[in-house]
């Protein structure tokens, strides 16, 4: 079965490569509206999922990322619309020089070929990494997990629907149905029909995909993210920063789950962020001076500071100075997203160069760590990796290049 799919899937991106923009836009525009005209038939699968996945005792945070709804999905379909209004980076000539012999050199932009997506229960991810990998001349094969497989069953005979009007192959975005893990084992060893391989959900996956996959992989993160609430922080400012990046949406990865803090602002810092997170039922774990200034605040371990809790609980630091929080963030990040709460400009420009992760931001919320946010339409995963992409990736994550060379009879001696 995975081999069929494969050679489906390498047939397909050889088609796609072929497509101009208006074709592909087109095709996008017709998925966007049959997802809405099919709207009852997807959340009838869903409730499928959503019921087995409280069986199964999944966290309401969990259970919100798998839920559809027809506002939901009439969001999806206007997220691909929005990718249509994005310019179409293939074709694109990034450089043409002259050599001295009289060759002309330059680089282009091309779709990199078949991409193999495998994620956790976010449908949104079946039609978002469609449209992206669709737009960029790609082929793609989707393993979603189990709680999530009615659902995406259901889109994606919708979007397959909306190819074939198109006049475009069906092959284009491919599920693999069967969602024993063995298989999907399998799917990460399929190097010879699969170019790229990009895994979306928890540290346990991705874990497993590293290790056994033999297709190149960009690793999309996990998110231990922090907000270091600096000396200097207007706290009319952190306050609302932190309430926003810990509690707007829990089972994200751009969800703030750490909170570093200077000695010198903890006393008045700490009541406020006690006041709010609590009013909030958010659990806070902290070291022994957090633990000192609030009895609210539990006594936190080590491996409370690199957990991502996706739940309402938080870990709490207090620090000496700059050095140590961005120390203590090195050591316990994912690489992700982290913050600075700041008004002194030093701070945050050693905040910015010292911190290694992904997106560093000053006196602003993590959550805006996302492609949509960034001006990139859908994302297809935030990557922290350091390779080809890292951050949220939109259609330039997507492609390749290839060098182009015009000669006149030139020949090497």
């Amino acid at each position: 079965m995975l081999e069929e799919l494969g050679v489906r899937a390498k047939a397909a991106s050889r088609l796609m490569a072929k497509l101009g923009q208006n074709e592909k836009n087109n095709a996008l525009l017709n998925v966007a509206d049959e997802i809405v005209a099919h709207a009852d038939e997807i959340i009838a699968a869903n409730a499928n999922d959503m019921e087995y996945a409280k069986n199964k005792g999944m966290s309401e945070a969990l259970l919100d990322r798998l839920k559809l709804t027809k506002d939901r999905l009439d969001g999806i379909a206007e997220g691909v619309r929005e990718v249509v209004a994005l310019e179409d980076p293939i074709g694109e000539v990034l450089s043409m020089k002259k050599r001295p012999n009289g060759l002309l050199i330059g680089q282009k932009r091309v779709p990199i070929g078949v991409i193999g997506i495998i994620y956790e229960s976010r449908p949104n991810v079946t039609v978002d990494a469609f449209a992206l990998t669709f737009k960029t001349g790609n082929a793609v094969i989707l393993r979603g997990g189990s709680d999530c497989i009615h659902s995406n069953i259901a889109l994606i005979k919708v979007m397959k629907e909306a190819l074939r009007k198109s006049g475009i192959t069906e092959d284009a975005v491919n599920l693999i149905e069967d969602t024993d893990r063995e298989v999907a084992k399998q799917f990460m060893r399929l190097n010879k029909y699969v170019d790229l391989l990009i895994p979306r959900g928890g540290a346990g996956l991705i874990k497993t995909v590293v290790e056994n996959a033999t297709i190149p992989v960009i690793e999309t993160g996990t998110g231990n993210c922090h907000i270091f609430i600096d000396e200097s922080a207007d706290l009319n400012k952190a306050i609302p920063i932190i309430q926003n990046a810990k509690l707007q949406r829990l089972g994200v990865c751009n969800a703030c789950e750490s909170l570093v803090i200077h000695k010198n602002i903890a006393d008045r810092a700490i009541p406020l962020i006690v006041e709010m997170l609590s009013e909030n039922d958010c659990e806070i774990r902290g070291d022994e001076t957090a633990v000192s200034i609030s009895s609210y605040i539990k006594p936190a371990t080590d491996e409370d500071y690199g957990t991502e809790y996706l739940a309402k609980i938080i870990s709490a630091k207090v620090v000496d100075n700059i050095d140590e929080a961005i120390e203590h963030i090195n050591k316990y990040s994912t690489g992700h997203s982290e913050a600075i709460i700041t008004e002194d400009y030093e701070n945050s420009q050693r905040f910015l160069d010292e911190i290694d992760s992904a997106c560093v931001y000053v006196n602003a919320s993590t959550r805006f760590t996302d492609g949509f946010m960034f001006g990139f339409g859908a994302e297809i995963g935030i990557s922290t990796q350091k390779l080809h992409a890292r951050g949220p990736m939109g259609l330039l994550a997507l492609t390749s290049t290839k060098y182009i060379i015009y000669g006149n009879g030139q020949i090497r001696e």
